[in-house]
């Protein structure tokens, strides 16, 4: 019989760090051994962090952002231009723009893209939320700030087709490979993207 290489508790530790994206086994075991290292109030604090942000953290109820309290920080301050939206795929890309500080309007987050081979349609992404928030008459343009694979192309000219009749609607200049997403996008190209969004055609 083999002898296991992982105490079970070690071997568990391991196996729930690997279910995280970008994380390998190499990677997940070095997490775990470093964690066993660590002074027990530390490893503590992290437990309840993680606990805490996956109870507390949802959605704001404007824009779909991440957040603790039904409307987010960004939806909430005053300082905000409302006349303009910028419409991304995940709050991955929110995060992304917003550390170009260069966008001072606000978010809206679909939740995802159009994608008929995962079954993912109109339907399942937030795109009538972001019909109410444009067809009251207050927005004067709609920026699209969606990667540019396939799924994202698609996403970009259906939502194009529904919003023109309401608002302006831009998208961002991509300095980006073909399918590169915004999160992997460096500060400076992402803000020259802003700068060079051109009307959608």
């Amino acid at each position: 019989m083999e002898v296991p290489i992982y105490t079970r508790p070690l071997a568990r530790l391991i196996e729930q760090f690997q279910r995280l994206p970008g994380i390998g086994p190499k990677s997940a075991q070095r997490l775990a051994l470093h964690i066993l290292k660590r002074p027990e109030a530390e490893v503590t604090a992290l437990a309840e962090a993680l606990l805490e942000a996956r109870q507390k953290v949802g959605l704001c109820q404007t824009c779909f952002h991440l957040s603790a309290d039904p409307t987010c920080d960004i939806c909430r301050d005053p300082r905000r231009e409302p006349q303009t939206i910028c419409v991304v795929e995940d709050s991955r890309d929110v995060i992304a723009l917003e550390k170009t500080r260069e966008f001072r309007g606000k978010y809206h987050v679909l939740g995802g893209v159009i994608s008929p081979m995962d079954g993912i349609g109109p339907e399942q992404l937030h795109i009538q939320p972001l019909m109410q928030r444009v067809s009251r008459g207050e927005v004067s343009e709609v920026i699209l700030a969606i990667g540019s694979s396939v799924e994202g192309e698609t996403t970009t000219m259906y939502l194009g087709q529904l919003l023109r009749p309401f608002a302006r609607v831009t998208r961002i200049a991509f300095g980006l490979p073909m399918g590169g997403d915004l999160e992997y996008a460096d500060e400076i190209t992402l803000a020259r993207a802003l700068e060079g969004r051109r009307e959608l055609s």
